[in-house]
């Protein structure tokens, strides 16, 4: 796994008043002091209550168990040289995008640190099958739809929290908190968007449900004279789901051209448009902002949701009212292209010069990603109250929002959204195709199912398994091509469903997070416990495959007329 740009020490990671001094060195007992430094914060996790985490009286860095926590569980995935779950994260510069990690090469060979070969995600390792037994399935069920969203901004303004505090009202509500446009009701101004999971951490099959959430700045949403204009904010969103996704134009939801100003599908007048061809510049008070494909704006944020698995009133998977993680993501620093391939330049310097990864420590703002980003989160407590990240907890973020190939602007989801008005909307996986990726004509999902040969990167999911594969090991291509949507593909029965929960709150009630966060039961089998660069088996050529976290919705038409007689 390629390493994070190291920064300077003297603004690596500072200690700071996020990591409060939970006792002095002469209050600690003899056994505290040879105590490992992180099993010491676990300590006081587990007996703490407030919603900012405690800490040694130790600078943040000699806390951290896991220097590679950039690295996640799933890289130490036994490939067998032929399995290959590497390709959805690991790929190279695709020409126009500002990444240009070009990490492919990693789907082909491991290419660890020294202390990257050791497989720190020791909770991978941990039988819970006894644990998950002692729960029933009425206490989960009831654990799961208890909220513990809403006080959490209360909370944190009493501890004088000095980093991003949630302002969305009602969060825990999931869809009841959004408009049938996917507009918060608080007037907040998030925007809930419909996208399609990434494979297959994040399909529901595997232990949670999730939502994203976007937010332009005040310019984006507003006319030149100050006045906050819905319309203007819409054509914003569209214009910058173009950009991101490098559309030429884009369908959007109705938009009134002339409170707009602007003659937005180019058709000669001023109506309403229901796409968008004049796509070289933002509108209203934003009109002069600058403009890039595959970029977003200064000031863009995003909030992350992950969930348990819940229930709807017709026994369907659905978002959990408890909510498990609250993310934030807020863009600080807009840069040029070229600039950030001179960072990712560096960082491959880093990477063989043997330096471990490092990031500018924002306090209770979280890291600095060294690409513009600022990255924060809340979690759970032993309790299931949410309170904020520790370091560590935050550092583990950076893996996915910094050092691989495969994003656009360090982000996921928004350019997985179905495109135009249907992906307005909260999160809905019903009635939604198994759209491909840009390039390919096959499903996503089945083309997935295919290069893994499982229904999750460790190939431990048996219910896929027998779902969507034939007894010889290969996918049932009729089978899957036959599913109703992604629902139907990446949903799990409620009976695998409780199982999951059962075994996150295990993990919750330990709060060694630092150990992993997936929601095993027993350990799984395709899982190196140690790495050896030179002699793992690795992939050869013919199973390193291309790919584009973008989907192809075009060439489903006909199922993008289900999904919008669905919603």
């Amino acid at each position: 796994m390629r390493k994070a740009l190291v920064l300077p020490a003297a603004c690596l990671i500072s200690a700071n008043a996020y990591f409060l001094i939970a006792n002095s060195p002469k209050d600690r007992s003899e056994a505290d002091s040879k105590r490992p430094t992180h099993e010491t914060v676990l300590a006081l996790l587990s007996a703490n209550e407030s919603v900012i985490p405690p800490a040694p009286d130790a600078h943040p860095v000699s806390t951290v168990y896991n220097r590679e926590a950039v690295v996640p569980p799933q890289c130490y995935t036994r490939t067998e040289g032929y399995f290959n779950p590497c390709y959805v994260c690991h790929q190279n510069e695709i020409p126009g995008r500002e990444n240009s990690m070009n990490d492919q090469d990693l789907q082909v060979e491991y290419s660890f640190s020294d202390l990257g070969t050791h497989n720190h995600w020791k909770n991978l390792f941990e039988d819970r099958s006894e644990r998950v037994g002692q729960i029933s399935d009425s206490e989960i069920l009831e654990y799961v739809n208890q909220e513990n969203y809403s006080e959490l901004s209360n909370r944190l303004e009493v501890a004088e929290f000095n980093g991003w505090i949630p302002d969305l009202e009602n969060l825990h509500l999931a869809r009841e908190a959004f408009d049938s446009q996917g507009f918060a009701k608080d007037g907040s101004h998030w925007v809930a968007f419909n996208y399609k999971p990434v494979p297959s951490t994040f399909w529901p099959t595997n232990g949670s449900t999730d939502d994203v959430m976007i937010r332009l700045p005040k310019a984006f949403r507003e006319d030149e004279s100050g006045s906050y204009s819905r319309d203007i904010y819409m054509a914003n969103l569209s214009i910058l789901e173009a950009k991101i996704k490098g559309q030429d134009q884009i369908r959007t939801l109705p938009i009134d051209e002339k409170t707009v100003g602007i003659d937005l599908d180019q058709d000669g007048q001023l109506g309403v448009a229901k796409y968008i061809s004049k796509t070289d510049n933002y509108v209203g008070a934003a009109s002069g902002e600058f403009i890039e494909t595959h970029l977003y704006p200064k000031g863009t944020e995003f909030l992350h949701t992950i969930r348990y698995l819940g229930f709807g009133s017709d026994g369907h998977v659905e978002p959990s009212r408890r909510i498990k993680e609250v993310r934030y993501m807020k863009k600080w620093q807009e840069y040029s292209k070229q600039n950030y391939h001179r960072r990712y330049d560096l960082e491959g310097f880093e990477k063989e010069a043997g330096n471990l990864p490092g990031y500018k420590n924002l306090g209770q703002w979280g890291f600095d990603n060294g690409n513009g980003w600022s990255v924060q989160g809340f979690i759970e407590d032993k309790h299931g109250r949410l309170r904020a990240n520790t370091f560590e907890e935050n550092f583990f973020c950076m893996g996915c929002h910094n050092t691989i190939g495969s994003t656009i602007d360090k982000t996921f989801a928004f350019a997985r959204k179905l495109d135009g008005p249907q992906g307005w909307s909260y999160i809905d996986l019903h009635g939604m195709p198994d759209a491909p990726n840009v390039g390919e004509s096959q499903g996503e999902i089945l083309t997935y199912l295919e290069r893994v040969g499982g229904g999750s990167e460790f190939r431990n999911n048996e219910e896929m398994e027998q779902r969507w594969f034939k007894e010889d090991g290969t996918v049932d291509h009729e089978k899957v091509a036959a599913a109703e949507d992604v629902y139907e593909l990446i949903a799990p029965s409620k009976e695998r469903a409780l199982v999951l929960n059962k075994a996150y709150k295990a993990i919750v009630e330990d709060q060694d997070f630092i150990y992993g966060r997936d929601a095993t039961v027993q350990p799984p089998a395709n899982v190196y416990s140690e790495i050896d660069n030179l002699r793992t088996p690795t992939l050869p050529e013919d199973r390193v495959f291309e790919w584009d976290i973008r989907l192809d919705w075009s060439q489903l038409e006909e199922s993008g007329t289900r999904i919008a007689d669905s919603q």
